[in-house]
């Protein structure tokens, strides 16, 4: 079985991956799209993944003044694509 990655380490890569793909992950608890106990498990499942290097590389390749598509290596892409449509919904 493969070690975990840092968690602190994958806690900044979440944070990286919802600014580059403009995931507002406050608003997203601010209007309960988002709980703790999810918080907890995007980043438990991101130390998880096998795609860690290939994460940092794509995030250092985005440019920040456009959103981008979450990627489909990201084990999180599920997640992310789901609050971006809550918080999109409730813009609505």
């Amino acid at each position: 079985m493969k070690p975990l990655g840092d968690q602190n380490a994958h806690f900044w890569l979440i944070q990286r991956m919802a600014r580059a793909t403009e995931t507002d992950l406050v608003k997203a608890m601010d209007k309960a799209k988002l709980t703790q106990s999810d918080w907890a498990d995007m980043v438990q499942e991101c130390r998880h993944c096998d795609w860690s290097a290939g994460c940092e590389r794509w995030l250092g390749r985005q440019d920040h003044d456009a959103a981008a598509d979450v990627p489909e290596a990201c084990r999180n892409h599920t997640r992310f694509e789901a609050l971006k449509t809550a918080l999109e919904e409730l813009e609505e």
